[in-house]
């Protein structure tokens, strides 16, 4: 029997929903993912262990795990015998993190190099995260988030403002999706091709060893968004990781070392990359998250020195590195 109702011809047809993926759009692959971890000492071979475990259980088809080693060649022969699927590559330049990084960018062949501290050890989803971020096209690096693992219990003088101190996630820092000027060296991403296209990272900078120096990060970043002003930072927290802090890490000494060369390393930064985006984190952060941190502890006397002390430290630092630049002295 037929029936009376009139026909719509357009009730076969999909009706879309606002906000729901475009069925006839092109499906983008995800990249490809070279991790690389670079190392320079047998006494973290337990954390790189650790780390390397993880790191596997989460390539996917056609990724890799990059090992760099940076001048010691029993690491480099005890590493190659027991993960010969792996990458296994020293650093043929001058010794230290930067050229260690740059070593294990040109062994890379991911679309996007994947940087991990020995120390630090991925959370589950991290690699999935960073996939998944850079199916958009504009975003060419990432920064993970980086927590704190402490050997001991952290101090109680140790203020949360100063987790960059150990390398960490740090009162202050924007929230998940948002733009950054870098990420943190424990977890970050980027583009191999955009990341080969600047150079690398800058020798002048970065750790050597035990010696705690940085901006190689901050620089890279910087000269990321040089390259393509409409390009995009962004931090990802689900691309996490643990960052194992040391007892000697956990000292006051260690504190106030660390920033002091920090001071001396954004002196450099301030030459390279110029004051004004070398220093455009900072402003805001001894403008607004120290003197609120100083608010925040105040009942806790030991953390507002620290607070206090640090910033004291890497201002003498940081006029110590002007003047060692203005007589010519390199590093």
């Amino acid at each position: 029997m037929l029936s009376s109702h009139p026909v719509d011809p357009l009730a076969d047809q999909a009706t879309p929903v606002p906000g729901a993926p475009d069925p006839d759009a092109p499906v983008r692959p995800y990249p490809t993912l070279s991790v690389v971890v670079c190392c320079y000492t047998e006494r973290r071979r337990r954390l790189l262990d650790i780390a390397i475990a993880e790191i596997r259980a989460q390539l996917g088809p056609g990724d890799e795990l990059v090992l760099v080693v940076d001048h010691n060649e029993t690491l480099w022969a005890d590493l190659a015998a027991a993960h010969p699927d792996a990458v296994v590559c020293a650093n043929e330049g001058s010794r230290g993190l930067s050229d260690a990084r740059n070593s294990g960018t040109a062994a890379a062949r991911g679309d996007i190099v994947v940087f991990i501290d020995d120390d630090a050890c991925p959370a589950p989803g991290a690699l999935a995260a960073v996939r998944a971020r850079c199916t958009d096209a504009d975003v060419v690096a990432v920064g993970g988030a980086v927590v704190a693992q402490w050997d001991s219990p952290a101090p109680r003088w140790f203020p949360e403002e100063f987790g960059w101190v150990i390398g960490c996630d740090y009162r202050g820092l924007p929230g998940d999706g948002s733009a950054i000027r870098n990420p943190i060296g424990a977890a970050m991403a980027v583009r191999r091709d955009a990341l080969t296209d600047i150079g690398g990272f800058s020798t002048r900078l970065g750790r050597r060893g035990t010696m705690p120096a940085g901006c190689e990060e901050t620089l890279m970043g910087i000269d990321l968004r040089r390259r393509d002003p409409s390009s995009k930072i962004v931090r990802d927290t689900t691309f996490g990781v643990t960052h194992a802090v040391t007892d000697d890490r956990a000292r006051f000494v260690y504190f106030a070392r660390r920033c002091y060369q920090e001071g001396r390393s954004k002196a450099i930064l301030s030459e390279l990359a110029g004051t004004g985006d070398a220093l455009s984190s900072e402003r805001r952060y001894t403008t607004r998250v120290l003197p609120s941190g100083v608010w925040r502890h105040r009942r806790t006397p030991s953390r507002v020195g620290a607070l206090v002390m640090g910033f004291v430290f890497t201002c003498a630092g940081y006029v110590s590195g002007l003047a060692r630049r203005d007589r010519g002295v390199s590093r």
